[in-house]
């Protein structure tokens, strides 16, 4: 006997509980730590049953792996809205901006550093956040050899490699600088990140 496919409706459905719950374990971990927020933590302030969040999740696990996933989403997304120089600049000051002072359904500085040192322990989170980073320094990679014309810095391929993983210091940088001086002068954080991409984006 054929069972047939969930419809429209039942998967909207779906898809909007799975989302409730990486917004409430986000939360969660943002305010317990990745280690004391536990499953019955992450039910409660989805006002779920834990039961329920078992059959979207099989652990905690899952839920911090659904949630890198939809980071590097978001990181790639944000990386192609970017264009020139200026526009990175203004992207990398939101981005410490946000860090410093992120929202309950935004991922923390603090938080990302504990994934990261649990990674350490933890093949499959390791795994995503390797994925995370590789997807993230090749975009950076194909924008800096697209021609200039098409909005690019147009350098060589072995260029664009190199200074991709610049582009990635940076960022890691930011982060942790939003982390320990969340009240840096903005005017020399901007004129600090202006140093430091400009050279990336030259042919020399």
């Amino acid at each position: 006997m054929m069972i047939d496919a969930p419809g429209p409706v039942a998967a909207s459905r779906a898809d909007a509980k799975r989302d409730r719950i990486l917004c409430a374990a986000l939360k969660c971990f943002i305010e317990h730590g990745f280690h004391a927020a536990s499953m019955a933590n992450i039910a409660d302030t989805a006002q779920m049953s834990a039961g329920l969040i078992y059959r979207y999740f099989d652990n905690k696990n899952a839920i911090v792996l659904a949630i890198v996933q939809r980071q590097v989403a978001e990181k790639q997304a944000a990386i192609r809205q970017l264009q020139s120089s200026e526009q990175i600049l203004d992207g990398l000051a939101q981005a410490f901006e946000q860090w410093c002072r992120p929202g309950a359904d935004t991922m923390n500085v603090a938080l990302l550093l504990e994934m990261s040192a649990e990674a350490t322990r933890n093949p499959q989170i390791a795994e995503a956040l390797l994925a995370s980073d590789a997807q993230t320094r090749a975009q950076f990679e194909q924008w800096l050899r697209r021609p200039r014309e098409d909005g690019g810095a147009g350098l060589t391929a072995d260029q664009a490699r190199t200074r991709a993983l610049a582009m990635r210091f940076i960022v890691d940088g930011l982060a942790l600088r939003a982390a320990r001086e969340p009240d840096l002068d903005r005017g020399e954080l901007r004129a600090a990140i202006r140093q430091l991409i400009q050279p990336l984006l030259t042919d020399v």
